[in-house]
C-alpha cells in the first residue's frame, strides 16, 4: 500500500474544503486534498455571499472572475399579501464588496479550482474517498480509495499521512463520525423543494431581488442566482406526502400556479426537495483532527450564511496552522479555532432558525399575531453578528470584529486594499508610533510575518483604514491573517499590544544564540 506524507489533508472539495486548502497552500504547506466525486458539482447550491467570504476568496482567486455573474442583492420578507414585514438591504460594505450578493457558484468554484492546481505543493485527489482515518501523537493516517461506481476500490488503497486533517466533507461527515463527537441538535425541521432554472428571456425586474413569502397557507421564496438564473423554493406542508413533489412536474405546475412561469420562460437545472434543520457539534478539533462548514455545524438557509460560515472557518484555522506548522507557535493555539468559531457559528444558525419560524408559520392566528409584531415594530431582524472573543485576541473594544479593506494608492499602485498592501499579519499604523517600535516589537512582527502599513505613506481612498483607527481612538490596529482585528492602541500603548500578541498566538521563545 503506498505512503505520501503532507502537512495538511484536507477532506471534502466544497467551499470550505477550497479555501482551507487554497489559504494553506499559498502560505507554502503541503496539502493533499480528498473528494469523492471526481468532478465540480457544476451546478448552483449556495447562491449568497457576503463581503466578508469575498474578502477572503480575493486571497485565493481571481474574485473578479469568481463573482463575474455576481450582483448585490436585497432580501424582502412579506406575509401571504404580499405586505413586507423585514426588509434587509445590502450596502457597499467595508470589505470592499457590498454587503449581500447573488452569486452563481461553478464560478466561484471553478475559479478557486484554477488558482489551486496552479500551486505545485496542492495536490487534489478528486474520485477518492476516505474509508478510514486515525491519529497518533505525531500524524494523521488515513486511507483512501479510488471511488468507482459509488462504492470504494479498497483493492487500490493508499495511506496517506499529514500532520494534521481537516473534515470538510459535508453534513454527513465521516471525519466527524470518526471523532464521535455529539452534535448539538436544534428543534426546529423543515422540508422544502428547490427548483433552480435559467431565464429564456431577460430576467424580469421582479425576480431581480431576494424575496420570502412568509405565507401560512405556503411558504415560499425566490432569489437570482448572478443575473439569469433564478432559484424558487417552496415549502412542504406537515399533512403533504412528500413524495407527490419527487417529479418535477409538481415544480413546473407550482410556478404555473404561484408565478405564471412555464417552460417558454425557463430551462430547469436543478429540482431536488431537501430537509433542513440545525446543528453544532460540541468538539471541533480532536488533537490533530479538525471538522469545520457543515462538517461542524448546518444551518436553514434564511441567513444565507452556510457557505459563509464554512469559509470564516478555513479562514481562522488557516492561519493558526500555518504558524504552527512553520514552527513559530505552539500547538495550544489550535485550540482558540473552536473558541472563536464555535459560539459565532451557534449564534448563526440560531438566528437563521429565528427567522426560520418566521417563514414556516402555517397557524393563521399566530401568522397574523407575528405580522402585527412586525407592523408595530415590537419584532425585529436578525441581530448583528457578534464580535470574536479568545484567548487569540486583545482584551479591547476594537478586537474580534473584521477590519475594513479599502482602495488605496501607495508608490503609485492602485488597488484594493489587501492586493497593494499584503494579506496577512499586518500592523496599519501611524508613522510616529511605527518609528518608535523597540527591537523585541519588531522581532515578534517579524516572527509573524507582519507587513507594517504606515498610513501616512498612502492614499485612503476611502477612508476606511483612517476610520478604523478614529473609531478606535487609536494609532495602531494589529490585524490577524482573518482579517479579524487583533487589537488596537494608542502610540503609548502599542508596544504592550503587540508584546501581548507573543502569549496570545503561543509564539515560542526566540533560540538563545
Amino acid at each position: 500500500m503506498d505512503v505520501a506524507t503532507y502537512d495538511v489533508a484536507v477532506i471534502g472539495y466544497g467551499p470550505t474544503g477550497m479555501a482551507a486548502a487554497g489559504l494553506l497552500g499559498k502560505a507554502g504547506h503541503r496539502v493533499v486534498v480528498i473528494e469523492r466525486w471526481p468532478t465540480l458539482y457544476g451546478l448552483p447550491r449556495l447562491t449568497h455571499i457576503d463581503d466578508q467570504t469575498a474578502r477572503t476568496l480575493q486571497e485565493i482567486c481571481d474574485i473578479d472572475e469568481a463573482m463575474a455573474d455576481a450582483s448585490p442583492t436585497v432580501y424582502e420578507w412579506v406575509n401571504g399579501q404580499d405586505q413586507l414585514l423585514l426588509f434587509i438591504p445590502t450596502r457597499d460594505g467595508d470589505q470592499g464588496y457590498p454587503e449581500h450578493n447573488s452569486i452563481y457558484q461553478p464560478d466561484i468554484e471553478d475559479a478557486l479550482d484554477r488558482r489551486l492546481r496552479t500551486l505545485p505543493n496542492v495536490e487534489i485527489r478528486q474520485g477518492w474517498v476516505v474509508t478510514h482515518i486515525e491519529q497518533s501523537a505525531d500524524e494523521v493516517v488515513i486511507t483512501a480509495a479510488p471511488f468507482v461506481d459509488r462504492h470504494a476500490d479498497v483493492s487500490r488503497a493508499e495511506k496517506i499521512r499529514a500532520r494534521y486533517a481537516i473534515g470538510a466533507d459535508g453534513n454527513r461527515s465521516l471525519v466527524r463520525d470518526a471523532t464521535q463527537t455529539s452534535m448539538t441538535t436544534y428543534d426546529f425541521n423543515e422540508t422544502w423543494v428547490t427548483f433552480d432554472a435559467e431565464w429564456l428571456r431577460p430576467m424580469p425586474d421582479e425576480f431581480a431581488i431576494a424575496k420570502q413569502y412568509c405565507d401560512p397557507r405556503r411558504g415560499h421564496m425566490f432569489m437570482g442566482i448572478g443575473h439569469n438564473r433564478q432559484r424558487f423554493e417552496f415549502a412542504i406542508l406537515p399533512d403533504e406526502d412528500p413524495e407527490q413533489y419527487a417529479d418535477i412536474s409538481a415544480g413546473w405546475k407550482w410556478l404555473a400556479t404561484t408565478h405564471g412561469l412555464t417552460q417558454a420562460d425557463l430551462r430547469p437545472l436543478r429540482y431536488l426537495r431537501y430537509s433542513f434543520t440545525g446543528r453544532v457539534a460540541d468538539r471541533w478539533r480532536f488533537e490533530r483532527i479538525f471538522i469545520a462548514g457543515d462538517a461542524a455545524h448546518t444551518m436553514p438557509p434564511y441567513l444565507g450564511q452556510g457557505a459563509c460560515s464554512g469559509i470564516r472557518d478555513a479562514a481562522n484555522l488557516a492561519w493558526k496552522l500555518d504558524l504552527v506548522l512553520r514552527g513559530v507557535a505552539e500547538a495550544a493555539l489550535l485550540d482558540t479555532y473552536e473558541e472563536e468559531r464555535r459560539p459565532h457559528a451557534d449564534f448563526v444558525v440560531r438566528s437563521a432558525i429565528a427567522l426560520g419560524r418566521v417563514a414556516n408559520t402555517i397557524d393563521p392566528a399566530a401568522a397574523a399575531a407575528r405580522d402585527r409584531a412586525f407592523f408595530e415594530g415590537s419584532a425585529e431582524g436578525p441581530e448583528p453578528f457578534p464580535r470574536l472573543v479568545g484567548r487569540a485576541l486583545h482584551d479591547d473594544p476594537a478586537s474580534g470584529v473584521m477590519a475594513p479593506q479599502g482602495d488605496v494608492v501607495i508608490a503609485g499602485r492602485r488597488g484594493r486594499g489587501d492586493d497593494v498592501l499584503g494579506a496577512g499579519f499586518r500592523l496599519i499604523a501611524r508613522r510616529t508610533a511605527i518609528g518608535a517600535l523597540e527591537a523585541d516589537e519588531r522581532a515578534i512582527l517579524a516572527e509573524l510575518g507582519a507587513h507594517v502599513i504606515d498610513l501616512d505613506a498612502l492614499q485612503d481612498l476611502t477612508g476606511r483604514y483612517e476610520a478604523l483607527l478614529r473609531e478606535a481612538g487609536a494609532a495602531a490596529a494589529l490585524v490577524r491573517p482573518d482579517h479579524i482585528v487583533y487589537g488596537a492602541a494608542t502610540a503609548d500603548d502599542l508596544s504592550l499590544l503587540i508584546r501581548s500578541a507573543r502569549e496570545a498566538f503561543q509564539l515560542r521563545e526566540p533560540a538563545v544564540a
